[in-house]
């Protein structure tokens, strides 16, 4: 089967959450359409995610191996094997959906450490003298990029870009990701649109992202 992953950023529970409450109508709409895939979750605030340090790697991107390993604590060793396990679990997938809420214009610093984690060399891209290139367009691969925000932007701020979403929209393509959507829950806090409208907006917008899909 194919292997949907799911990563929700936010230290709330979905019930009050309204980036993952988004999601998860996203999902549940997806999977009903899409039976040939399986639901893997990965909740950053609940999953180790360990904050990356030089001891861990040999070069640019790549992890330590062999005695390089063994030379390292008890400690280190369990950190990078967890930084092997969700590099290899993000390469195993078919279809990404990250739900974050708009923190400073940008989102979680948890989100962020985990593609540090899973971008490794050899793996998902290849370093070399003259170049670094992504290395997951060898099969079709599907991005969804699901972000709340309390404001409206760049209406807030004009000639502001949509950070979160330029950067995974620029990350995965270069990792080789072909298709990538987005569905923004805007103006949560703003009187002139609160939250049910940017929701329901936003789950009037759920079937025609995963039509672009298919």
């Amino acid at each position: 089967m194919k292997k949907l992953v799911y990563i929700p950023v936010n230290t709330k529970p979905e019930a009050i959450s309204t980036s993952k409450t988004v999601a998860r109508e996203f999902i549940n709409r997806f999977l009903a359409t899409n039976v040939d895939y399986e639901l893997v979750e990965l909740d950053l605030y609940k999953e180790d995610i360990p904050e990356l340090n030089y001891k861990y790697f040999k070069s640019r991107a790549e992890l330590v191996a062999r005695e390089d390993y063994e030379a390292l604590s008890e400690e280190d060793k369990e950190a990078v094997d967890r930084i092997n396990f969700l590099c290899d679990q993000f390469v195993s997938m078919d279809t990404y959906v990250i739900a974050t809420p708009m923190w400073s214009l940008m989102f979680p610093a948890r989100l962020k450490r985990y593609i540090d984690c899973v971008i490794l060399n050899n793996k998902v891209i290849k370093v070399s003298p003259n170049e670094v290139k992504g290395l997951l367009g060898y099969k079709e691969r599907k991005m969804v990029y699901i972000q709340s925000s309390g404001g409206v932007y760049p209406k807030i701020l004009p000639g502001t870009f949509i950070r979160g979403v330029d950067y995974f929209h620029d990350i995965f393509k270069f990792l080789g990701i072909r298709k990538f959507e987005k569905i923004l829950v805007e103006g949560v806090d703003m009187s002139s649109v609160g939250k049910n409208e940017a929701m329901k907006k936003a789950f009037d917008d759920i079937d025609k992202v995963i039509s672009k899909l298919s």
